[in-house]
């Protein structure tokens, strides 16, 4: 199974609405496949045009690790050698912190992730785990 791309502007729809709902900075959302490859994007009026890079990262970093977020940030915390190693491999493409969701459907398989910058780390990936779960889909952060 893959992301659809219209499973795709639902997440990203679901989550902006989350982040409007808490009263969120404006945010930036991506949606990847499970080959990290961009499914979409939007970036809210006033959000930072540098968003989707972060974006970008922290949901990349959770696609091609198979580890969402908040794991990529314990494991960074407990073994920065490592985490910056990957980050060599992927040629600085890794933020590793929550925001960036794990996508896996109802089997349980990656099917790809979501990244969501704008707010702390810890809303912007409510804001993600709001559209995945809008969409039909498990989040894991």
């Amino acid at each position: 199974m893959a992301i659809s791309l219209r499973k795709a502007r639902t997440i990203i729809r679901k989550a902006l609405e989350k982040g409007r709902e808490m009263e969120l900075k404006p945010l930036s959302v991506v949606v990847l496949d499970a080959g990290g490859h961009v499914q979409a994007f939007e970036r809210e009026d006033g959000a930072a045009p540098g968003r989707f890079a972060i974006a970008q990262g922290k949901a990349y970093g959770a696609v091609m690790l198979g580890m969402a977020g908040t794991a990529q940030m314990a494991r960074a915390e407990q073994q920065a050698y490592f985490m910056a190693a990957v980050n060599g491999v992927y040629g600085g493409q890794v933020v590793p912190v929550p925001g960036g969701v794990l996508v896996r459907d109802k089997k349980g398989a990656v099917i790809g992730a979501v990244g969501v910058t704008g707010d702390t780390s810890d809303n912007d990936a409510v804001a993600a785990v709001a559209g995945i779960e809008a969409a039909a889909l498990v989040a894991e952060i």
